[in-house]
């Protein structure tokens, strides 16, 4: 899959409610949720997507903090796969 253009990306990220360009190599949001265990059932959600997808994201957890990361690391950069999965994750993050 291609790379997607600097200018792609901005306009991408216009559509995707808290994710921000990091670096310019990935695609990052932090997520908040009451407790340890609502982190935890979040994770598993998008556990499932990204092995649905085959495109898995970088998992941060900090007690009530999710911090999710995306790039296509085979492509050196970010594709459309990350911004699908993006808008998947933001579909189950509320």
């Amino acid at each position: 899959m291609a790379l997607l253009s600097h200018e792609g990306i901005k306009e991408q990220l216009t559509q995707l409610d808290g994710w921000e360009l990091d670096d310019g190599k990935e695609i990052v949001k932090s997520f908040k949720f009451k407790d340890f265990v609502d982190s935890i059932a979040f994770v598993t959600r998008v556990a499932f997507l990204a092995e649905k997808a085959n495109h898995h994201p970088d998992i941060s957890i900090s007690w009530n903090r999710v911090t999710l990361s995306l790039s296509t690391h085979s492509e050196g950069g970010i594709t459309e796969n990350d911004i699908n999965l993006a808008e998947q994750i933001n579909g189950i993050s509320s």
